[in-house]
């Protein structure tokens, strides 16, 4: 029989349905007769028939007609939200709307991803994120999960005085707790470290951080029990996300605050979200999926919140996405470079080899690979092959040298956040092969806060010399174009703001690339007297690089506009189609029009690597037939999978079963 979770006020309430042909109205008064049957006052209502009330439902706060059927705008288990005339919303209903994210809108996945905490990489991690695989353990993580909790359960039954499993947290660490209060222990952890403050993350980061929870509990260091992370994983694959503040974590005790969060929805309380029911109350949540709160054990709760998988998961999105719109400057600084007719030859081999960084021999290569050649020739560049410009500006001639630092940075960082994505980070550690457990600092986020402080860093660059090159194709006295690329200057403003919009980005950049990690505040008592800040070193680099994102897709458009002014001539082939990419989504600018839906349409193009998909095949070619064999190639490579066609993740077993479905 269908039923319906209605929310009332302060109450939420199973309404079940025999006949879905009835209408909203029906629903809303026979949830009203649950209300007033557990008030003792009726809840002040005197008359279900003469209540007044509108309806809303809780994924997507859609309103509902009070006509229309059950059957035509609802399905079974949607959340519904009920307010009465004269009361306001429940405002602890929806606290705020989830984060913004970039990533790909949830779907549902048939195939699993198994996971052992050694072998998930970042490019997996985002796909968790999406919702494009469900997850399992492997049988030999599993195995090390039952001898890690055997060995913490022995500890128990022994009453021995082990920190975080028979004693307070920090400060308390020297405080012995009974065996009867083990239990309140571990849930009053997870509640009071429940103290973080801002927006949700949103539902596409959440399931990265709870994905990458798992991944490090089934390393089977951390002593939390097979039925606890069963459930973990039962409620990710049914995408019941807890409530996740994005501020409040130092780095060191690890990401405190937002893991206790995470594990406050998996225990029931707080809130929770899911693609069927939108926010609403934990215990709620789980209930329409069938799943049970976990029950915490001993230890359990410090496993749950110890590590460092905030600022790793955020650092995993950071790093994809770096590395995509790395690969993207160079062609679009490439199509920039054809329409200011510069040359080709600061990006000789030869020069390269002198100097050779692997980025910046990679981003020369494939500024050969799409600019005029005998295998691309270009009848722009022909146009002014005779010209006596003997160098362009370093916004062009240093493209290699500046971009390719930027590709070595990330890199870099990619190598951190692997390791860290596959590291044991909890406090204390268990050790079932010697027979004990042992206290560290494995929680400190010093190796990711650092290196994403170093990402917002070099990355940033790349906007701070794309902002010089828009200026370039703006100004006529630099550009041999139209000013502002638009035709009958004054009547129309043509890109003179979108420059603007760059500059302002670029300026914000400057600030948000002050490191984080300099930073140290003492907390817990003075026990916790070195913190990483890697929270916000993570955070504030996803916000440089949406920024990178933003004026790189104002260059791409200026570009494409300076190319209407030099038609008929064309550029080269690859270049060619990255500028049928541009006008496959936005029409050439023949006079002023409402131009953020522009921007956002080019900067959507490279969200989704479709100006490198059009652009790679051309520069693998160029790899494979013209480089000489005498000259090596740069070993670092960039290549990230079409996220339309996710790759095979590392581990992963393409299965169709759900192994916890009978759990």
């Amino acid at each position: 029989m269908p039923r319906f979770t209605v929310h009332i006020r302060d109450e939420w309430l199973a309404v079940p349905c025999r006949d879905t042909s009835n209408t909203i109205q029906w629903l809303g008064q026979e949830a009203l007769k649950r209300y007033i049957k557990n008030k003792p006052d009726n809840g002040g209502i005197t008359a279900v028939k003469d209540t007044r009330f509108v309806a809303r439902r809780c994924q997507g706060l859609g309103l509902l007609d009070a006509d229309d059927t059950i059957d035509d705008v609802l399905e079974d288990n949607d959340f519904v939200e009920l307010a009465i005339e004269g009361d306001t919303m429940s405002p602890d209903f929806i606290p705020c709307e989830p984060g913004v994210s970039h990533l790909y809108p949830y779907t549902r996945w048939k195939f699993y991803i198994s996971l052992d905490g050694n072998s998930l990489m970042s490019t997996d991690l985002i796909n968790l994120g999406r919702g494009l695989y469900k997850i399992k353990l492997t049988p030999e993580a599993e195995r090390k999960v039952v001898q890690s909790r055997e060995l913490l359960d022995t500890i128990v039954k022994e009453n021995k005085v082990v920190y975080g499993i028979t004693t307070g947290f920090g400060k308390f660490a020297r405080t012995v707790i009974p065996v009867s209060k083990l239990k309140e222990l571990q849930e009053n952890l997870v509640r009071s470290h429940s103290a973080g403050v801002g927006n949700p993350l949103s539902p596409e980061r959440t399931r990265m951080l709870l994905a990458l929870r798992i991944n490090v509990l089934a390393k089977g260091h951390s002593g939390v029990s097979l039925e606890t992370l069963q459930a973990m994983i039962q409620a990710f694959n049914a995408s019941c996300l807890s409530f996740v503040p994005e501020k409040g974590t130092v780095g060191a005790s690890g990401d405190l605050a937002p893991l206790s969060h995470l594990a406050l929805g998996l225990m029931g309380e707080g809130k929770m979200w899911s693609p069927t029911s939108g926010w609403a109350d934990a215990k709620y949540v789980l209930e329409a999926h069938g799943l049970k709160p976990i029950s915490l054990k001993p230890k359990e709760g410090l496993a749950l919140i110890n590590g460092t998988q905030m600022i790793t998961s955020l650092g995993a999105e950071a790093v994809e996405r770096a590395q995509a719109i790395a690969q993207q400057a160079d062609i679009i600084a490439a199509l920039t470079l054809e329409v200011l007719k510069g040359t080709t030859k600061a990006f000789d081999s030869d020069i390269h080899a002198l100097r050779p960084h692997p980025g910046q021999i990679e981003v020369a290569q494939r500024f050969r690979s799409l600019l005029d050649s005998d295998h691309h020739p270009s009848q722009i560049a022909e146009s002014h092959r005779f010209c006596d410009r003997v160098q362009d500006a370093y916004t062009m001639r240093c493209c290699p040298q500046v971009h390719g630092i930027a590709n070595d940075t990330i890199a870099f960082v990619q190598n951190i956040i692997n390791t860290e994505i596959n590291s044991a980070t909890d406090n204390p550690m268990v050790f079932a092969e010697r027979g004990e457990t042992i206290s560290g600092g494995n929680f400190h986020g010093e190796y990711p806060a650092k290196a994403l402080d170093f990402l917002a860093i070099a990355v940033h660059e790349l906007a701070s010399i794309s902002e010089r090159r828009i200026e370039r194709l703006c100004n006529p006295s630099l550009s041999e174009l139209p000013a502002f690329l638009v035709n009958e200057g004054g009547l129309n403003s043509g890109f003179m703001i979108a420059h603007c919009t760059a500059a302002a980005l670029v300026s914000e950049n400057k600030v948000l690339c002050h490191p984080s990690s300099v930073d140290s505040l003492s907390t817990s008592a003075a026990t916790e007297d070195h913190v990483s800040m890697g929270g916000w070193a993570a955070r504030k680099a996803l916000r440089v690089i949406e920024h990178v994102e933003q004026v790189l897709a104002i260059e791409l458009l200026a570009a494409c506009q300076g190319i209407e002014f030099l038609r008929p001539l064309r550029t080269t082939t690859p270049l060619e189609k990255v500028y049928e990419l541009v006008r496959s989504v936005v029409k050439p600018w023949m006079k002023d029009r409402f131009m953020s839906p522009d921007i956002e349409a080019v900067h959507r193009l490279l969200l989704d690597q479709k100006v490198w998909n059009v652009a790679k095949p051309y520069i693998d070619k160029y790899q494979t037939e013209y480089i000489p064999e005498s000259r090596p190639v740069s070993p670092t490579a960039f290549s990230l999978d079409s996220p339309a066609s996710p790759r095979k993740p590392t581990g992963a077993e393409w299965e169709e079963t759900d192994p916890y479905a009978s759990l």
